[in-house]
């Protein structure tokens, strides 16, 4: 029913049916998934995984895994203390999403594993960390994320190469195939990025990410208030412990 009425069309219908069976979403997640229209952002985002991917079949899947833009409904910055949007920084976005690693990792995608956030690496003598650090077991290899709060530059894709480079020599198993760079900013120009990423031999993507405070104003009221929540959890709680008495 979630789907039937939220879904506009017969081929939006079937994908989200297939992906409910094959990930096992229970109702919450799906109504998560449909909120975040992963059905038009799956597999478009802009990428080299076609070049730089040797393996047809791994390509492919690369490609379905990853989407162009994520609703990180859970960043907050009323909750943040912040007044401005613009005057967030990395650290709180990666601070938010480690609180919340877990809805992460369902808004991400499937079978991803969180291995370490300022993961260290040592180049040369000089230390690298990397925001958000990944092992996606359908794919195989490690994934690792870079947090931008503004618009994408090109310079964000030759950090990113580094970090993949480091992770290949120094981290990568031999069974493992190599590794995977997204790079997670408030906006981007697809064309642009199209561009800057095709002669890098790294596989990198460029994504988007929303917040709570971007959301439509009506898909915002239908939401639960945080304090009207909190309030239910801890009468729901009061009277569990009522009843054990």
């Amino acid at each position: 029913m979630e789907i039937i009425v939220k879904a506009k069309e017969l081929d939006e219908c079937l994908f989200y049916i297939h992906e409910a069976v094959i990930n096992h979403w229970n109702k919450d997640v799906l109504r998560s998934q449909l909120k975040a229209d992963i059905y038009h952002h799956s597999g478009k985002m802009p990428s080299n995984f076609s070049s730089a991917i040797t393996e047809t079949k791994l390509a492919m899947k690369a490609l379905g895994m990853f989407r162009d833009e994520y609703l990180l409904d859970f960043i907050n910055t009323e909750e943040l203390d912040v007044t401005n949007p613009e005057d967030i920084d990395e650290p709180v976005i990666e601070h938010a999403i480690v609180a919340h690693i877990r809805q992460f990792i369902l808004t991400f995608g499937r079978d991803f594993s969180f291995i370490s956030n300022q993961y260290r690496l040592e180049v040369m003598g000089e230390e690298q960390f990397i925001d958000l650090l990944f092992f996606n077991r359908e794919l195989n290899c490690l994934v690792a994320v870079e947090l931008k709060k503004g618009h994408f530059k090109s310079s964000y894709l030759g950090q990113l190469n580094l970090y993949l480079q480091a992770l290949d020599d120094q981290v990568r198993k031999p069974h493992e195939n190599p590794p995977i760079g997204i790079i997670l900013c408030k906006s981007a120009n697809r064309a642009f990025v199209e561009y800057a990423v095709r002669d890098y031999k790294n596989p990198m993507e460029v994504a988007t990410y929303r917040t709570a405070d971007e959301m439509p104003e009506q898909l915002r009221k239908a939401l639960p208030d945080i304090e009207e929540l909190k309030r239910q959890l801890s009468n729901t709680g009061d009277l569990e412990e009522s009843k054990s008495e």
